[in-house]
């Protein structure tokens, strides 16, 4: 999730401007830059690495001006280097802007430019923009006029900080689908991605929203609406926050804003990677024999897909743990083979063994990523990424769901290539899918029951997380979450595995959670769920049937959704309990004893 800060007042502008940037390092990058205008032309500097090595190396504590822009960048479109940092530029050097975000029709805006003469220094989608309204700028004298019509003709999720030489005496910010907020100061005013770039200097704030954008001079500010120009009359509100709670945009711990977090990356999921998947899909859809590899999170994540991949495509992939299928299938993998391997990180041990294993055996590589340019990315033939943005907690919430979003997109577009579902249903379960992150939205309002429930269950010693068909893989990583930070024992299964085992545990008290869509299991989990019950369970039911609250202690309703869709929402509340129960133990859930965020050592 980039960084943006931009500066307008009396100040050196590229000192407030490397303040803010490194106000914003929490949120994760892997290049900076600044812009920065002395009343005649634009001076820029930037490339990959630390903002403390950048400043050493490139001076940007020396840059001249007292109006500017800066950026940190996590890398979505193009390898993290020099070139694909921000700011972009246009062919004429005007024009330089930072962008956070996806522009999921840049590939097709870039061909009618480059057809007009446009020349492209980067691999990013951004430079697009700045082309773009270049572009627009010849037909039009007014540069507030042609930007926008400009930014018009985007789609997908973009925050923009603009600066043009022609306009010496002011800056422009966009939002849509990604942060920004404005920093009003006495005769300075800021812009930035979170409150804390500019804290230090104002606590005063005007939060924009989706399709808006802001104009700044040193003295005044104005929000107007992208799509008419007119003016949105907008409240100046007061933060309170300290500094290390603005990081978190309030929340008291990076897992809980990340929980929250969810629908906005899902959308940039799907954003993201609407005008690749159907390439990446005919890529693989010759191959039968596929492997999905994983550890962790993503290793359930692979578990769904399966499901997705064989009530969809009608094809069934063997799911195995990363760390053992070089051990098991070593002598089977061939040039026939497909093996898609999941890892947030791209750096996961396990996953990168496996994967160049397959490689060396002649296989096809699928890497669904989080990281642009890691090595997962370098070792695949094709890529996939998930557009979560940095995640801090350890603790997997969004990297997970946007894993799921991405699985569920490429099984829908195989099976449409494949002619193995109905075209009508496929339409509707994408329809669905687009809208799981209202879904999620809806979920995240019953946190606060959530919680109590948490309170009420903090005591406990051992849980049991039950799921039937494509809900097992939800229970597994409901368990997972509770393991991790609250350290209390869990276990996840397959509901129908209790009465072969399991059963002997449960006595009066021991808390059950039941994933419990409706869908074809529906029936087939009441029943288990009545047999953990006889045995005095305290049932804790996830589902969108009433029938649930009949047998259950305590029912947490979920909205309709196709029971394909329902493991991207259901694991939301199983990530809230764990999170309020680490809380309520005294554990800090960010940082759980003895774990790792990327697991880089076998």
């Amino acid at each position: 999730m980039c960084g943006i800060i931009g500066y307008i007042g009396d100040r050196p502008a590229c000192q407030v401007i490397v303040k803010g940037l490194k106000r914003l390092e929490y949120r994760g990058y892997d290049s900076a830059g600044i812009v920065t205008e002395d009343g005649r032309r634009l001076f820029i500097k930037k490339g990959a690495g630390r903002i403390d090595e950048l400043i050493e190396r490139l001076g940007l504590l020396e840059m001249p001006g007292k109006r500017g822009i800066g950026h940190t960048r996590w890398a979505t479109h193009g390898v993290p280097n020099d070139v694909n940092a921000h700011p972009q530029t246009d062919c004429t050097g005007r024009i330089a802007l930072v962008h956070n975000g996806i522009i999921e029709n840049f590939a097709e805006i870039k061909d009618e430019l480059v057809a007009k003469g446009h020349r492209f220094e980067s691999d990013t989608d951004t430079e697009v923009i700045a082309h773009l309204i270049e572009e627009e700028l010849r037909g039009e004298s007014d540069f507030e006029q042609a930007m926008r019509k400009a930014l018009l003709k985007l789609r997908g999720s973009f925050a923009l900080g603009i600066i043009y030489t022609g306009e010496p005496d002011r800056l422009y910010f966009v939002r849509n689908e990604s942060p920004l907020v404005l920093g009003i100061g006495d005769g300075e005013n800021f812009a930035a991605s979170d409150v804390p770039a500019f804290l230090e200097y104002t606590n005063r704030v005007v939060f924009l929203d989706d399709r808006e954008y802001a104009v700044i001079t040193k003295d005044s500010w104005v929000v107007k609406n992208l799509d008419t120009g007119e003016v949105v009359e907008k409240p100046v509100h007061e933060i309170g926050w300290t500094l290390e709670m603005a990081e978190k945009a309030g929340f008291p711990h990076f897992m809980l804003k990340e929980i929250y977090e969810q629908p906005r990356a899902i959308k940039d999921a799907i954003h993201g990677n609407a005008d690749v998947i159907n390439a990446v899909a005919r890529e693989i859809a010759k191959y039968d024999k596929i492997f999905i590899v994983a550890m962790g999170t993503s290793y359930h994540a692979g578990m769904v897909g399966r499901y997705l991949f064989q009530r969809l495509a009608k094809k069934v992939p063997i799911v195995e743990d990363a760390s053992e299928f070089r051990y098991e299938f070593e002598d089977i993998i061939d040039e026939d083979t497909l093996v898609i391997a999941i890892t947030q990180s791209g750096e996961t041990a396990d996953t990168l063994a496996a994967m160049k294993l397959a490689k060396k055996k002649g296989a096809k590589v699928l890497a669904i990523v989080n990281v642009v340019g890691s090595m997962a990315t370098r070792i695949a033939d094709l890529t996939l990424y998930t557009h979560a943005g940095p995640e801090i907690g350890v603790a997997a919430t969004k990297t997970y769901t946007t894993q799921l979003t991405v699985l569920t997109m490429l099984a829908i577009e195989l099976a449409r290539i494949l002619g193995t579902a109905d075209e009508d249903y496929l339409d509707e379960l994408e329809a669905g899918l687009k809208a799981v992150p209202n879904l999620v939205e809806e979920v995240l309002k019953h946190d606060g029951g959530i919680k109590e429930l948490a309170e009420s269950l903090v005591d406990k010693r051992d849980f049991f997380y039950i799921g039937r068909g494509v809900s097992v893989p939800t229970a597994l990583e409901g368990a997972l979450k509770l393991k991790e930070i609250s350290y209390i024992h869990a276990e996840g299964l397959s509901a129908g595995e209790l009465k072969h085992g399991p059963l002997a545990l449960l006595e009066d008290g021991v808390p059950v959670v039941a994933v419990a869509p409706s869908g074809k299991t529906f029936d087939k989990i009441v029943g288990n769920i009545e047999e953990s019950r006889a045995r005095g369970a305290f049932i804790i039911s996830l589902g969108d049937s009433e029938e649930l609250g009949r047998v259950s202690n305590a029912f947490i309703r979920m909205p309709d959704m196709d029971e394909l869709l329902s493991p991207i929402v259901y694991v939301v509340p199983l990530q809230l309990i764990a999170y309020h129960m680490a809380v309520l133990r005294g554990n800090d859930p960010d940082k759980p004893r003895n774990l790792a965020k990327s697991v880089t050592v076998e």
